[in-house]
């Protein structure tokens, strides 16, 4: 019989509020990650300190921000009324402290609980507040949450406002990098959200004059548009809607006092059932709603009093009232927009006039493509998407919570052997698997129709459940893991047309990424490196000494089970997929998939000589 646990007054302890935060990032910043993904805490930790300067704006004090991120040392300094001094180190280290409890102060702020700056400073190795008002200035610096310095000066040329910096922790955040990338969209959203905002990140200038409509037309490709944005605004809401000529899903961007619920919430819902209610209306038709809203690419703001969000990061809103003895948010949002866009194609008959033609041919689609998607949806349900195809993880199976779903993944990969690997080292409760069958079509210039009678796009888009839109996409992270070899890159090139031509908006929206896995093994009976390029391999060669064993990877199958749990755990490489702004989305597949054969062997001879001239070098 085994010895009895023993349960005494000595089992019981509690934890500080940085004990805690340390302890549980998660409950406080989402998912931790290496800055691979914009959702990563890293970026979550810049946001909450970003917030506070943004909340001093909107109460019209300061109308720049200046962020810069050197080696990962994030600063972020705001010309705001600055933090009472008597009160700097209360702000940053004391839970439920702040002054977005004092509604007449903060009476929109993006957060209300007082956490935001605890867990930055919690969370990093070294935390600065530095705050000037009134000729004067205090200060403070901490180290993972405890006080190191402190400062109080009695006069100061300094102009009012605060400065925070801070470096994330290294024992949180393993190997951490910022993408420059994903802080300046962040850093967009803000500008177009607060219209006469200057935010000046590492010398670039982020401003908007026209909020949304901006957002739109810097996101989508002029050309692409039905007709030209319409851009509706309210005393608490703000709207901008057009439809693709070419996209085939819809495409939302929502927010909430300046914060972007990634996974909508509330509002979102509204919105959608508002435009179709409205529209229907204007036409006197009723439509379904899937071919109003097919091809919408729109963008949603409210404002609402002390919101209530269903996680920690704020990316869904959970709020039905607006608050301030305003209607509910459904109420509020409907009677906008029944309003605005009513008026807007009462006196633009010709964008009504598109507008009617883009729904009837979405009617007319939907119509000859209804007997492909039953019998396509009947054979996914009869297939073996569950049990040969999808390995699914415990998440969806009802197994442990749907908070955790900023962590989901789904692996895309080719071959019994590679998903093999994969689903014996994967994390079940948040990893699944989808297993592709030989090479994909390549979908470039191909209709819908394709998806419905292509098992395995129709298997993956049953899978991902995007058929209707992002809105219940079951996986945050969806992961192409293919061989570093010619096969697994042509593979990896037609999953991402099959994306771009159907899905675009997870590509808009930040959710696809390709799995980087190791090129070699160098190890000898003490060490072992794990290596992803020819110098890694040097390096490593070079810290081993003598002749140790090197072994090639040709496939993921030839990799270990217990060997890929290193390259799908904790250190994970995830290389985002992005959209480059400077060609559309159909000017992009026509290049790479299109038959403009000799423009395209131009392209790779001349990139292949910039590579051979940078090896030569290195040589």
């Amino acid at each position: 019989m085994s010895q009895e646990t023993k349960y005494t007054e000595d089992n019981i302890r509690s934890l500080d509020w940085k004990e805690h935060i340390r302890m549980r990032p998660g409950m406080y910043i989402g998912k931790l990650g290496d800055g691979s993904s914009a959702d990563d805490g890293i970026y979550i930790l810049v946001k909450e300190v970003l917030d506070n300067s943004i909340d001093e704006y909107v109460m019209g004090a300061g109308k720049t921000i200046e962020i810069s991120i050197q080696v990962n040392k994030v600063t972020v300094r705001d010309y705001g009324r600055g933090i009472p001094l008597g009160k700097v180190v209360d702000v940053v280290s004391k839970m439920n402290t702040g002054g977005k409890y004092d509604s007449k102060a903060f009476k929109k702020s993006v957060g209300l609980n007082g956490v935001g700056t605890k867990a930055v400073n919690a969370l990093s190795s070294f935390f600065r507040v530095e705050s000037s008002r009134d000729g004067k200035s205090a200060s403070a610096e901490f180290s993972q949450g405890n006080l190191t310095d402190q400062e109080f000066l009695e006069e100061t040329s300094r102009r009012k406002g605060t400065k925070v910096s801070f470096i994330p922790d290294e024992s949180i955040f393993k190997k951490y990098k910022y993408r420059n990338e994903y802080v300046a969209k962040m850093l967009k959203y803000y500008v177009y959200l607060n219209p006469g905002l200057t935010i000046i990140f590492n010398g670039e200038k982020f401003f908007s004059e026209n909020g949304l409509k901006d957002l739109l037309e810097d996101n989508n490709n002029q050309d692409d548009m039905l007709y030209p944005i319409i851009h509706l605004k309210g005393d608490d809401i703000e709207v901008a809607i057009t439809h693709s000529k070419t996209q085939y899903s819809e495409e939302y961007h929502s927010f909430v006092n300046g914060q972007h619920t990634t996974q909508g919430g509330t509002h979102q819902s509204a919105f959608r059932e508002a435009v179709v209610k409205t529209i229907r209306e204007f036409y006197n038709k009723n439509f379904e709603a899937s071919d109003v809203r097919k091809s919408i690419i729109s963008a949603i703001a409210i404002k609402v009093m002390e919101p209530i969000f269903e996680s920690q990061t704020k990316t869904k809103l959970g709020s039905t009232e607006m608050g301030g003895g305003l209607s509910s948010v459904r109420a509020y949002i409907n009677d906008f927009v029944k309003t605005q866009l009513d008026n807007y194609l009462h006196k633009n008959a010709e964008v009504a006039d598109k507008l009617l033609k883009k729904i009837v041919q979405a009617e007319k689609e939907r119509k000859e493509l209804s007997g492909i998607r039953k019998l396509a949806r009947d054979r996914a349900k009869k297939s073996s998407l569950h049990n040969k195809k999808l390995r699914d993880c415990r998440i969806h199976l009802g197994d442990i919570k749907k908070e955790n779903y900023l962590e989901t993944t789904l692996f895309i990969t080719e071959g019994d052997s590679a998903s093999g690997s994969i689903t014996k080292s994967r994390n079940v409760n948040t990893q699944a698997v989808f297993s592709l069958k030989g090479k994909p079509l390549n979908s470039y210039g191909l209709s819908k129709k394709i998806v419905y009678e292509n098992e395995e796009f129709n298997l993956l888009q049953a899978a991902l459940n995007i058929e209707d839109g992002l809105e219940d996409l079951r996986y945050n992270n969806i992961v192409i893991a293919t061989d570093a070899d010619v096969d697994g890159m042509h593979i990896r090139l037609l999953l991402i047309t099959f994306f771009l031509q159907f899905f675009p908006e997870l590509i808009k929206e930040g959710h696809l990424y390709i799995l980087e896995t190791p090129l070699f093994r160098v190890r000898n009976k003490k060490q072992t490196f794990y290596c992803y390029s020819d110098d890694e391999k040097r390096t490593a060669i070079e810290k081993l000494k003598g002749k140790p064993e090197i072994t090639r990877f040709k496939g993921l199958g030839e990799i270990s089970p217990n060997e890929f749990v290193h390259f799908i755990g904790d250190d994970i490489k995830l290389d985002p997929v992005m959209l480059d702004k400077e060609m559309s989305i159909e000017q992009m597949l026509q290049f790479y998939m299109g038959k403009n054969t000799p423009d395209r062997q131009k392209f790779i001879i001349e990139n292949l000589k910039v590579e051979l001239d940078t090896i030569e070098e290195e040589v």
